[in-house]
């Protein structure tokens, strides 16, 4: 038989295996010897591998980054909010800022008044240019600090704001500020405003010469009529302490019928009739009683409201409407007459006791108000208690 001949390609593979499988040889082993290693093939990219190769500490500085970079996002507010917000921080700012110049103002009027251009008139000038240049460098410097304050909260400038202005007010309440700001209305109310001046320290000084131990005594009657006189004051949207000093100039708290007509507490003469109903209307009673205090009082209040109403909220003037009564005319007549617009000009045309009237029921109501504000009569004359009782301020004034 004839030996079947192999293909060439399996005789080679054999050869191949049977190479491989024999072992090598003394010089092919010297030979790998000398050969350099070849470097070992890089491992498949892995999660834990790109893990394991990352330095310590490298993803926690990362990760420190990421917080750090990670601003915290402010509350926005709605425009309308934001909007109320800048009205009442300029609003607040406004009002501490008027207080300080009319201070500042005043301050600088009481220093520099008089009629010399070198020593008074140029430096007041200069005066109110420093003032406006302070002015401004502190609104810079106020928005300077709103940017801060905004980036802290965007409450905080408002807050801020309307601290000053709170403190602004208290200071402008205390009894130092008093004589600037008195010297800031004479600046600026010209002539009215000495005239009020005027009939102002006109009471003080009738305060001043008070009885001390009769004006106790009389506040001491007074209790029984306060709540009728309180409720009549209420009712006609009048002063308390008004209607008090009223009382006082009229019947001195003791009610009683006068040879010249009056009647009660308010010594009432003739009502205008307006006056009458008002008050009728007020009591809810028929018909009035002048001998029944509380009637007599809310008659009186009515009457008092008409005649101030007569001459335009002037209470000067509206007193001594009242102390002459609706007889020819009345005061508005008078006043026409003689071509007298004030107080001032209708003076030389009274005589001694209604003339002097107005001033006696304000010292006796700036009385009442110092007793119910300071808690007893301040001698005016004392330490700061005339300034302290020019800051009470008169009833109506």
């Amino acid at each position: 038989m004839q030996a079947r001949a192999m293909p060439a390609s399996q005789t080679g593979e054999d050869r191949t295996g049977q190479n491989a499988a024999s072992p090598p040889t003394r010089g092919e082993t010297e030979q790998n010897a000398a050969a350099p290693r070849a470097a070992p093939l890089p491992k498949p990219a892995t999660a834990e591998n790109k893990r394991a190769r990352r330095p310590a500490g490298s993803g926690t500085r990362t990760a420190g980054k990421k917080r750090r970079g990670r601003k915290k996002k402010k509350k926005q507010y709605a425009l309308g909010c934001r909007l109320m917000l800048a009205g009442v921080e300029a609003g607040a700012l406004l009002g501490a800022g008027v207080l300080a110049l009319m201070v500042t103002l005043g301050y600088a009027a009481a220093t520099l008044s008089g009629t010399s251009l070198l020593y008074h008139r140029l430096p007041f000038a200069l005066t109110v240019c420093g003032i406006v240049g302070a002015g401004t460098l502190l609104l810079r410097l106020w928005w300077g600090l709103r940017v801060r304050l905004n980036g802290w909260h965007v409450l905080s400038p408002p807050l801020l704001a309307l601290t000053l202005a709170a403190a602004a007010g208290f200071l402008a309440q205390q009894p130092l500020f008093v004589p600037p700001l008195a010297q800031f209305r004479l600046l600026v109310g010209g002539k009215a405003e000495m005239q009020g001046a005027t009939l102002r320290h006109q009471i003080f000084a009738a305060y001043r010469r008070l009885d001390r131990e009769e004006m106790g005594r009389m506040l001491t009657r007074s209790r029984l009529y306060r709540a009728d006189i309180e409720a009549a004051a209420s009712a006609f949207a009048l002063d308390p302490d008004l209607l008090m000093g009223l009382a006082a100039a009229e019947s001195s708290f003791y009610p009683r019928d006068s040879a010249d007509g009056g009647q009660g507490l308010f010594q009432i003469t003739s009502v205008p009739a307006g006056a009458q109903q008002a008050a009728q209307q007020s009591l809810g009673a028929g018909a009035l009683d002048l001998a029944d205090q509380r009637h007599n009082t809310f008659v009186a209040a009515a009457t008092l409201k008409s005649y101030l109403a007569q001459m335009r909220g002037n209470v000067i003037l509206g007193l001594l409407a009242y102390n002459i009564g609706p007889e020819n005319g009345g005061l508005r007549d008078i006043m026409k007459r003689y071509g007298a617009t004030d107080f001032i000009t209708i003076q030389p045309y009274l005589q001694e006791k209604p003339r002097n009237y107005p001033v006696r029921v304000l010292c006796f109501a700036l009385a009442f108000r110092v007793q119910r504000t300071a808690g007893s009569l301040l001698p005016y004359e004392e330490e700061l208690n005339a300034i302290r009782v020019q800051h009470i301020g008169i009833p109506g004034l």
